[in-house]
């Protein structure tokens, strides 16, 4: 099975709608520790992919992932723009320029890159309560699924769920909830949460 542009499109937008549809729980888990506003951010995100989405019409992939991540960098509210567009950004690092297809071997080196892309961004590692702990399992699950794309962003979603949900049981290091130390623990990091359900978009294609 390839994965082109419809596929692509899909995946993304069943993405936006997770992002959409969990905003209030979002912002609940954000405003434990932080500002509050991760929800109403990530529905701006959200946006900016379903305009990218339907300006789409014959660019290759590398293109279009590229764009898209220039628009999410773009969205106001903190870090998530900017994180997330590094996500989405170093997905199109290991695509050819003219790429409009890709397969499941391609998908997990995406993946990869993606990591990569993250780790050169974020000090955050596996532990600090931040989206890189659902990043990190679910590029790991990825790259140990069948090579089949449908199997490799289950695997993805899977792990990243269980990271986002493992991140409750962490003392959170980076951003505001930083000075609340332990008081965080019980409280599950928004952003992870919210990299989980892209996860889960993909999947869902």
């Amino acid at each position: 099975m390839l994965f082109g542009r419809s596929e692509w499109s899909n995946a993304f937008l069943h993405a936006a709608d997770a992002w959409e549809n969990n905003k209030a729980i979002l912002g609940e888990i954000d405003s434990q520790f932080g500002d509050g506003d991760h929800g109403l951010t990530m529905v701006k995100i959200a946006k900016a992919v379903r305009q990218s989405v339907q300006d789409w019409t014959d660019q290759p992939l590398q293109e279009f992932l590229s764009d898209l991540s220039f628009s999410i960098m773009g969205v106001g509210g903190g870090a998530a723009g900017p994180l997330y567009g590094t996500v989405v950004g170093g997905m199109a690092e290991p695509l050819l320029a003219d790429a409009q297809n890709i397969d499941a071997q391609m998908l997990k080196a995406m993946l990869v890159a993606s990591q990569e892309a993250m780790e050169a961004t974020s000090k955050a590692r596996a532990g600090d309560k931040t989206m890189m702990d659902a990043l990190i399992p679910a590029v790991a699950a990825a790259q140990e699924a069948d090579d089949d794309i449908a199997a490799v962003l289950q695997a993805a979603a899977d792990a990243a769920a269980g990271g986002a949900e493992a991140t409750a049981n962490m003392v959170a290091k980076y951003g505001r909830a930083r000075n609340y130390g332990e008081a965080t623990i019980g409280t599950r990091d928004a952003g992870a949460v919210s990299l989980s359900l892209f996860f889960k978009g993909l999947a869902e294609h």
